[in-house]
């Protein structure tokens, strides 16, 4: 039995947090350790410039996604941890689905539709201040899945829709030139847990309310104590359901803890002392991880050799791959 082929990308444009932890970074780790699934994990920072066009935090950012992924227990050599900007297959790739991708497809990405809808409502040209990178994202997305024959890929169902592109895309091109693309399934797990932030919204850095992954303990602390509570005093009972704080100790805790905690809230524990409780469950989970992060963030030449590994492994697959869809386009040499 083949094992399946699992294909999850990051892009590199900010510092992790405890959500991007506990919904992506940490079921990944898991399975990277499966046998029965061949992983590739990937850096995306050919993605990023479309995000972001500060120099510095895009480099900043690859070091310390990649130190992350390393300190948590990535296991590569299991899983392909690779970064996409050493794979020069997928660019070259990316054009030649660029020149068989209708206009008409990328026009329906949703990410290029709220930019001409927000457009449209302030009153300027509809596609104002929009850049290739955005109108083509999912071309570049279909490349980095089907240069590796992904069966799955792992998305919110935010990304849903450009996995759909993917297959799209990949059929059109084996319509024309042969069967040579997997056309990838999306992984969608209704279970995945969303984070709250400290003022109860989703974690985001946009929100202004994410706990960082790697503070150092005494500003772990802080920011767990600032998460916000209601008024009730300590005996008071308080419910579990609407509580920040309590799903994000529930996040880290487990079976055992989690009805211990819930026991608490009924019987009135006060809001310090359930707070010093998640800060302690959640440091004690990361405390050595981030030893080892701050290891790796003070020799970047040992993550920049764990990728350029990474790389090779998966050029060793990408590149013969790449070579026999040059020559199903035509590009081939002159000679017999």
């Amino acid at each position: 039995m083949s094992k399946r082929t699992v294909l999850t990308g990051i892009t590199t444009t900010g510092t992790p947090h405890l959500g991007n932890y506990v919904g992506a970074i940490k079921p990944c780790i898991v399975a990277s350790h499966n046998d029965d699934v061949r992983s590739f994990y990937f850096l995306a920072d050919y993605h990023a410039l479309i995000k972001c066009r500060d120099p510095e935090t895009v480099h900043r950012s690859t070091l310390e996604i990649a130190a992350t992924w390393l300190a948590l227990g990535l296991d590569t050599d299991k899983a392909i941890f690779y970064r996409q900007s050493d794979i020069p297959e997928i660019t070259e790739l990316t054009w030649l689905l660029t020149c068989i991708t209708a206009k008409g497809l990328m026009n329906r990405a949703h990410a290029y539709k709220a930019a001409v809808q927000d457009n449209t409502a302030a009153g300027e040209d509809p596609d104002s201040a929009v850049d290739m990178g955005l109108f083509c994202y999912p071309i570049l997305m279909a490349a980095d899945i089907l240069i590796f024959k992904a069966n799955h890929v792992p998305v919110g169902r935010d990304q849903a829709q450009h996995l759909e592109m993917a297959r799209d895309i990949g059929q059109r091109f084996n319509h024309l030139y042969g069967e040579h693309f997997v056309l990838p399934a999306a992984q969608l797990d209704d279970n995945v847990a969303v984070l709250p932030g400290t003022d109860g919204r989703k974690m985001s850095k946009s929100y202004n309310n994410a706990i960082e992954l790697w503070l150092p303990e005494k500003k772990l602390r802080k920011a767990i104590m600032k998460i916000v509570t209601n008024s009730l005093q300590p005996g008071e009972p308080k419910d579990t359901q609407g509580s920040a704080l309590y799903a994000i100790y529930s996040a880290f805790a487990n079976d055992e803890q989690r009805a211990q905690m819930k026991q608490a809230f009924a019987d009135g524990i006060g809001w310090g002392d359930a707070k010093q409780q998640c800060f302690e469950l959640i440091n004690g989970e990361l405390a050595g991880a981030r030893a080892v992060y701050e290891e790796l963030l003070a020799q970047p030449a040992r993550i920049e050799e764990r990728l350029l590994e990474g790389a090779a492994r998966a050029r060793e697959i990408a590149a013969p791959f790449l070579q026999r869809l040059r020559e199903a386009v035509g590009i081939r040499r002159l000679r017999p």
